[in-house]
């Protein structure tokens, strides 16, 4: 990236908002280089090919309430809340031997050099400060441009980290690309000097762009496209959700009534197939609903409407709708999980 820089920033910590934002710019800011630096708070943000149900503690994020979004790139699954900052960089292509990733990750690792921190790139796309991981990073193509962005853990929640980004890779059979998980660290950690995140907001603007950067903003028009980019994508189900690759998975749960196994699969959001097994007491074969979930969105309000249309207490004993619902979705409790 030359010497002028045009930079951005969001004004929102709303993720959907956000990823719609950047989008918005790599394919309408044809021309120049760009800066953005943002932040969203108490969010999984996972890969374009990835699973969502397999990368998230889905009990832990409902609890929590940490929003769940897919990105255009590839890579893993991160948790950002606003501890973390987070860097996209926007410029032209060029030829195919710029296309490395060392192209982006040296001013970020030099920043990180700048502030006394032994920072340092490893594997495909990590940033390293004394063998721990501070930054993930991705990358997208599009016309001729380029999309390089990535996370910088500044002084994140690690509990949160490791709670939302707990899912059990035993329920799940997919070949989605699955996240790598690894030690990771916060950069205030590591500071000789401490310092706030809007002072390492401030460092980091010029650090990256340079001093040749001019602060710019999208027109109000620009804006309306982004708001209109960010319902019909990032807000929606089927994006988020829906878009998973094709997976198996199963899930057990014990309640008054009896143990439950829920045995799903899913393709394109919708289930292709569904299975209960358990030593409730049924009266009646559940083949019937098995096949009339067939083709419902994974969704909890859509199963549960097909729910309420059977006769549970025949088919299920005295297992009721919710904690059906609840073993399909969440699997066994963490309560009993301790106990075990």
């Amino acid at each position: 990236m030359d010497m002028r820089v045009t930079y951005l920033e969001t004004g929102s910590r709303d993720p959907f908002y956000n990823l719609a934002f950047e989008e918005y710019v790599l394919a309408h800011r044809i021309e120049g280089d760009y800066l953005i630096l943002w932040q969203n708070d108490n969010t999984v943000v996972i890969g374009r090919n990835q699973n969502a149900e397999e990368e998230i503690d889905r009990a832990f994020v409902e609890a929590h309430g940490v929003r769940v979004v897919r990105r255009t790139t590839g890579g893993g699954a991160v948790y950002h809340d606003l501890g973390n900052l987070n860097y996209s960089f926007i410029t032209d292509a060029g030829e195919a031997e710029n296309l490395t990733m060392g192209r982006f990750t040296k001013p970020v690792t030099s920043a990180l050099q700048g502030l006394g921190l032994r920072a340092e790139a490893s594997g495909r796309n990590d940033i390293l400060v004394e063998g721990r991981k501070v930054s993930g990073t991705a990358q997208r193509l599009l016309n001729g441009r380029i999309l390089h962005h990535g996370t910088l853990l500044f002084d994140t929640d690690p509990d949160m980290v490791a709670g939302a980004l707990r899912a059990d890779p035993e329920k799940f059979r997919s070949k989605s690309s699955k996240s790598v998980r690894s030690r990771v660290g916060n950069i205030r950690d590591f500071l000789r000097e401490d310092m706030d995140l809007p002072a390492f907001w401030a460092y980091l603007k010029t650090a990256l762009a340079g001093e040749g950067f001019v602060t710019g903003a999208l027109s109000p028009e620009e804006l309306e496209a982004v708001e209109a980019l960010k319902r019909s994508r990032y807000d929606a189900w089927e994006w988020n959700f829906g878009r998973s690759p094709a997976y198996d998975m199963v899930n057990k749960r014990r309640w008054d009534g009896g143990s439950l196994e829920a045995r799903v699969s899913v393709k394109e959001g919708r289930i292709t197939g569904a299975a209960f097994r358990g030593d409730f007491l049924s009266r009646c074969s559940l083949e019937p609903l098995e096949k009339e979930l067939e083709g419902v969105l994974f969704r909890r309000e859509d199963i549960a409407a097909v729910l309420e249309r059977y006769p549970l207490r025949d088919c299920f004993g005295a297992i009721t709708g919710e904690e059906i619902l609840d073993t399909m979705f969440y699997g066994q409790d963490e309560t009993e999980a301790a106990c075990d």
